[in-house]
């Protein structure tokens, strides 16, 4: 019997551990910590979920970015009751990955293609594997990772799909992202709109605010569902627990409070688990009501 590249990969889980999970020599002879997960699995009805640690790096100088509407005293405050500190913050980058049985779909590609396909492939997938990628939206770090350092596209095999708000707007702009990454491949994508179907089981929804055309999408298989939540609240605090405030990185501020407030009490009312982009890894949670805001419940496992 020949086994595809992803069943011989995840074939070594049935290993003996420390088959498996090589340990480290350190030069004092003790074992040194295995490399950090970046990539973390779940099933979802049906469908197999995987999201993928692209990237992370501390950022200096957080209220800078969140609750730029806020004094600096209520900042303070609010990171001390959340035992996070004011003067950096950890940022993370969490394509992932929705396999349904029959296709293999990629939502954003990270900041590059190097971050992303080296978490595929710990993951048990190669790029060829992927059928469809799907972007939220068209910054930076959901698009870098579309081409390779040579300008080759990094998932040759397969159909491209966006928010035709999204495209249509960044089409018109003038961004070097764009006519990097996207630009070459334009011809390739196929676009949708609110309530519209990825394939069965998996819908976007509009919400706009971050960019003109930021999409979220449903998924949904086994009676049960999953919100991709992608960039509409930026950080588990300053921005999901606060929807009020305001984040740098959100084009229209206004209309991006007014989208968090409406898809978190969503998700809050009809216990909806979750997956954010920049969320800490592996960017699975829940969203509870907390006075006039919300509150992150990070999963534990509740979907294992």
């Amino acid at each position: 019997m020949k086994l595809s590249r992803r069943q011989a990969l995840l074939s070594g889980a049935a290993l003996p551990l420390a088959t498996a999970v090589p340990t480290l020599a350190r030069a004092d002879g003790h074992a040194a910590a295995a490399p950090a997960p970046v990539h973390s699995d779940f099933n979802l009805g049906d469908f197999r979920v995987t999201t993928l640690l692209a990237g992370t790096r501390p950022v200096e100088g957080p209220q800078g970015i969140f609750g730029m509407n806020v004094d600096e005293e209520t900042f303070a405050a609010v990171s001390a009751e959340n035992f996070i500190p004011t003067d950096v913050a950890q940022f993370y980058f969490t394509p992932t990955v929705v396999n349904t049985g029959s296709e293999v779909i990629l939502f954003d590609t990270g900041l590059n293609a190097a971050g992303t396909t080296a978490a595929l492939g710990a993951a048990g997938y190669a790029a060829e594997d992927i059928t469809h990628v799907v972007i939220t939206h068209m910054h930076g770090d959901h698009i870098g990772g579309l081409t390779t350092d040579d300008g080759a596209a990094t998932y040759a095999n397969a159909a491209y799909i966006t928010g035709q708000a999204e495209f249509d707007h960044w089409a018109g702009a003038s961004n070097d992202g764009f006519e990097a990454k996207v630009r070459p491949l334009a011809d390739q994508f196929s676009f949708i709109g609110d309530g519209d179907a990825v394939t069965s089981g998996v819908t976007g929804m509009a919400a706009f605010g971050h960019t003109p055309g930021h999409m979220v999408y449903m998924l949904e298989s086994g009676g049960k569902q999953l919100l991709l939540m992608a960039d509409m609240a930026n950080h588990y605090v300053w921005s999901l627990a606060y929807p009020d405030w305001e984040v740098r990185f959100d084009m229209d501020k206004e209309a991006a409070a007014a989208t968090r407030r409406r898809v978190l009490g969503m998700l809050a009312a009809d216990k909806i688990p979750t997956v954010g982009y920049h969320m800490p890894f592996p960017g699975l949670g829940y969203v509870a009501t907390r006075d006039d805001g919300f509150r992150y419940v990070p999963h534990s496992y509740q979907l294992l």
